[in-house]
């Protein structure tokens, strides 16, 4: 830590309390903020560490509504959840607080109205969208359409999660209200504006002093600020009725903007946990403000709450915000409402005792710099062939023979020949080497330099074999087996940070106290005729089966998603369906397109004409074994350009759980090519 700063003030990006926390939201922040405060606590450090739930904001009522309870019951359900399984990972918070406390409401309340005194916000009517049929404006959540980017349909008001395009709701295609399915109208209402556009060079100047920062967080800012028109003022509040109320005459209905709100639970959370000397941590210039978080809270944590409190004045910004990008499952993008996500709580059920194997594998391969993804084998391969096979072995031979040859109490070092003072040498280096990669924010780097040292210990006993000198040279074993010992204890101390729970049954191994980061410069830290306890294993095996189970449970996650794909759509009309034409039509031809491995091109019978589908059932079905046979053509599909082939209509099709396609076909033969289906 920088010489100019006394104290350390680490946030992590306050999880919504609408469902458990998963592999993904530890890779992004938690982890890597768990990491660096156990460091700086080991180093001895002033450092707290401040999260919490974020109970306000649109998820939340939609997972309300969606399990037809309460904003509250939500709020209180998840957020035991998560305070418990975070705790159980062993992620180390001096505070896990909630935006639901009193108080969290009123320091908010108090932020907005200093805010509002000094008249930093400008107050603008502008149109949103309104459901006229549930009576109320429509946060961007609750406003779905088809993306002007990528065509998808299901796009939010406020991001497509296709294409990963921000939005605002009027950019939509045929906008509807996920609350009544209604087309939304535009409605004039009034709220209180954060005018970005003229704090930007203040932003701008903030930006630019901080060129350390990790490239993808500097670049994103850079972008937010240079391209199109920069910076545009933001609503701070909301027309909704979960949330903080505006504390200002003219805005019932309004409550603050969650990204108005949450961030100031950094502060609040503080005031719970040093209600005398929070102070000390947010208003010192010798205070180091850090902000984990993933890559899409970047603008929020680097712009927006920045410009929050230099309008205030009274608060420090933070000194860095190393974000992380994101983590993948099995090559798919992590999604919660499709259940495609390892989750933490039920990680921790099925693999007792094995949160450090979770945490390796997180760390080593952490999105620090892209997106990365998380694949059961290679957990599997990472446990078996590096925590097992490398640390796991290393620690185990040394106690193993330590007993064996010393009756477990450690030798006293002889002399020491050119190898054992160049292992030495190479075990002094591995603290500085460590702590810089870890005080750069490259954590993936930190941890494969932790595995170097069990890799030295590894090396130095194959090269030296004691257990072949223990006969004819058992003054050279006592040296060999001394350093062995200091490795691993050197070990014990530098793991703690990233393998919490390994390092402690280390030291309890070794029969002593857990030793500060300092004394790993120290390589004798056990002293001679010290008496350790009996080996046990570190890390056990993770067979295939426990594997298998969990792939299992993702297939399953999948079925399960596309048979709630499959339950009844919304309500139509018989007049919307009368506009659909669909007829019978007898597939004449069929060829596959080039270059493509799923597209068909076929050419149909429709009793009126003979016209070209393109269709993507090349996995299903060969051109060979469709020709002849009948099925429900949606004839007046407006024509549409695939490959360069103009597709006139669409075959319909049913879908199993498994994803398998099968031609919908009349039950009758030879039913009259043109047939209306009615």
């Amino acid at each position: 830590m920088s010489k100019k700063f006394k104290r350390t003030l680490i946030t992590a990006a306050l999880p919504y309390a609408n469902g458990p926390v998963h592999i993904g939201h530890l890779a992004g922040c938690y982890l890597p903020a768990d990491i660096y405060a156990r460091y700086l606590r080991s180093n001895g450090c002033d450092v707290k560490f401040i999260c919490g739930s974020d109970e306000h904001g649109v998820p939340i009522t939609i997972k309300a509504k969606k399990e037809h309870t309460t904003p509250q019951a939500i709020v209180d359900k998840y957020h035991e959840l998560m305070k418990k399984s975070f705790a159980d990972f062993g992620i180390c918070f001096d505070i896990y607080s909630r935006t639901s406390s009193k108080t969290h409401h009123s320091t908010a309340s108090d932020f907005f109205k200093t805010l509002y005194n000094k008249k930093a916000f400008t107050e603008q009517v502008t149109e949103q969208y309104y459901d006229e049929d549930a009576k109320q404006f429509l946060a961007d959540r609750y406003i779905t359409g088809t993306c002007p980017k990528c065509a998808n349909p299901s796009a939010y008001g406020d991001q497509c999660e296709r294409c990963g395009t921000s939005l605002n709701a009027t950019d939509l295609i045929n906008p509807k209200s996920t609350l009544s399915g209604s087309k939304p109208v535009l409605k004039q209402t009034k709220n209180w504006f954060l005018p970005l556009d003229k704090l930007q060079p203040k932003i701008k100047a903030y930006i630019d002093s901080h060129p350390e920062w990790k490239s993808n967080v500097f670049g994103q800012c850079k972008s937010w600020i240079e391209s199109g028109d920069g910076l545009q003022p933001r609503a701070m509040t909301r027309d909704l009725d979960w949330g903080i109320p505006v504390p200002v005459d003219g805005a019932n209905g309004k409550v603050l903007y969650v990204w108005f709100d949450a961030p100031i639970g950094y502060i609040s959370a503080t005031k719970e946990l040093l209600p005398d000397s929070w102070e000390n941590y947010w208003k010192n210039s010798d205070t180091r403000l850090i902000h984990f978080i993933g890559k899409d809270n970047i603008v929020f944590h680097c712009i927006i709450f920045p410009a929050m409190l230099m309008e205030h004045g009274d608060y420090i910004v933070a000194d860095n915000v190393p974000a992380n990008e994101f983590l993948n499952l099995e090559g798919q993008k992590i999604s919660t409402s499709r259940n495609w996500a390892v989750w933490l709580h039920e990680y921790l059920n099925d693999f007792e005792n094995k949160q450090d194997v979770l945490r390796y594998v997180l760390c080593s391969n952490a999105p620090e710099n892209k997106d990365n993804d998380f694949t059961w084998k290679d957990f599997q391969t990472k446990n078996n062939s590096e925590l097992v096979a490398i640390y796991g072995n290393f620690v185990n031979r040394t106690l193993v023979l330590t007993h064996k040859f010393f009756e477990g109490k450690i030798p006293q070092a002889n002399q020491y020949l050119k190898e054992d003072l160049l292992v030495l040498e190479e075990l002094a280096k591995a603290p500085l080497k460590i702590s810089n990669c870890i005080e750069t924010f490259k954590f993936r780097e930190a941890i494969t330099e932790l595995m170097n040292v069990a890799r030295l210990g590894n090396k130095y006993l194959a090269d030296t074999e004691p257990w072949k000198l223990i006969k004819i040279a058992p003054e050279r074993v006592n040296t060999i087996m001394n350093i062995a010992a200091q490795i691993t204890i050197n070990l014990a101390i530098l793991s703690e940070p990233f393998l919490p729970f390994t390092s402690k049954k280390l030291f309890d191994l070794l029969s002593i106290q857990p030793l500060k980061w300092p004394s790993a410069n120290n390589t004798n830290n056990l002293q001679s005729n010290h008496q350790i306890a009996k080996e046990e294993l570190l890390f056990a095996k993770i067979e295939d089966v426990d594997i298998e189970a969990q792939i299992e449970k993702l297939k399953q996650s999948k079925i399960e998603t596309i048979e709630a794909i499959q339950s009844i759509k919304q309500e139509t009309t018989f007049d919307d369906f009368t506009k659909m034409d669909i007829r019978v039509a007898t597939i004449l031809s069929a060829e596959e397109v080039p270059k493509t491995d799923k597209l068909l091109k076929i050419i149909l019978d429709t009793g009126i004409d003979k016209r070209t589908v393109v269709s993507g059932i090349a996995k299903h079905y060969t051109p060979a074994e469709i020709i002849g046979k009948q099925v429900c053509l949606l004839a007046n599909l407006a024509p549409r350009k695939i490959k360069g082939i103009e597709s006139n209509g669409m075959i319909l099709m049913a879908e199993n759980s498994k994803g398998e396609l099968s031609f919908i076909s009349p039950e009758k033969k030879n039913i009259n090519n043109g047939a209306e289906i009615k």
